[in-house]
């Protein structure tokens, strides 16, 4: 969708790797500007840097969201550059794989500050700046681990759980401000080598397949349209049906 968001500034967390990645692309291909976030030492720079070269307009904002200063620090420093917020999309996060009775109070915390603390703080302050310029839209990434779990998943999954009330109370919250929030909840989104899957890795989805990265950015792109904003508090998920599929051993 070339210049579909063009003259507006995206906020990216999680902006370094694996779907963020996609997802900075996109949108500085369809003519945002786009605030890339992500911990310091991570390759957004080397991203940002690359769309620059390649006449996009990017730049690389360190931060660190186990710090409750990163997310005003990120919107204060967008808005430097730009002078606006339009759309964020907080898909900053990480897991914790253990044991519920081995996993560390440490490690519960800085899960959730990332994944649900940094969600509810990147929305506040984004949300005010999008108020002062008539509205936008946010989209928190979640997961279908937020619906169905594994074993030793609790931190990942609680933080996702808490996104998807996170986002519709904000949605109602927001509404009178102009400004839609929903959710996606991606399942199986491979970032690898997709040549490298089995046929039975994509006969387990109703649609066929395995997701890809680009799945999540129509969603997102769906859910910031800037002819939208209709849809709101919506958790969109994007598995390929693996939720609504019954699975019986045999």
């Amino acid at each position: 969708m070339p210049g579909k968001h063009a003259g507006r500034t995206v906020i990216v967390t999680g902006a370094a790797g694996g779907i963020g990645t996609h997802l900075s692309r996109a949108y500085a291909e369809a003519g945002a500007s786009v605030a890339l976030s992500d911990a310091p030492g991570s390759n957004g720079e080397a991203l940002a840097a690359q769309l620059a070269d390649e006449g996009r307009s990017a730049r690389f904002i360190p931060a660190d969201l186990t710090d409750a200063a990163a997310a005003a620090s990120i919107v204060e420093r967008t808005l430097a550059w730009t002078g606006r917020v339009d759309v964020l999309v907080h898909n900053a996060g990480i897991g914790v794989w253990k044991s519920p009775l081995e996993l560390s109070l440490e490690e519960w915390d800085r899960v959730m500050n990332i994944n649900l603390r940094g969600a509810f703080l990147c929305g506040r302050e984004a949300a005010k700046a999008m108020k002062r310029t008539g509205g936008g839209a946010i989209v928190n990434i979640a997961s279908t681990r937020a619906l169905q779990s594994e074993p030793n998943s609790e931190a990942y999954a609680a933080s996702k759980g808490g996104i998807l009330a996170l986002t519709h109370a904000l949605a109602v919250s927001l509404g009178p401000d102009g400004i839609a929030v929903n959710a996606i909840s991606p399942g199986w989104i491979e970032n690898g080598d997709y040549d490298a899957l089995r046929p039975a890795d994509h006969e387990q989805h109703p649609a066929g397949r395995v997701g890809k990265p680009s799945d999540v950015v129509k969603a997102c792109f769906y859910l910031t349209d800037p002819e939208g904003g209709f849809v709101t508090g919506a958790n969109l998920v994007v598995d390929g049906g693996m939720t609504r599929k019954m699975i019986y051993e045999q």
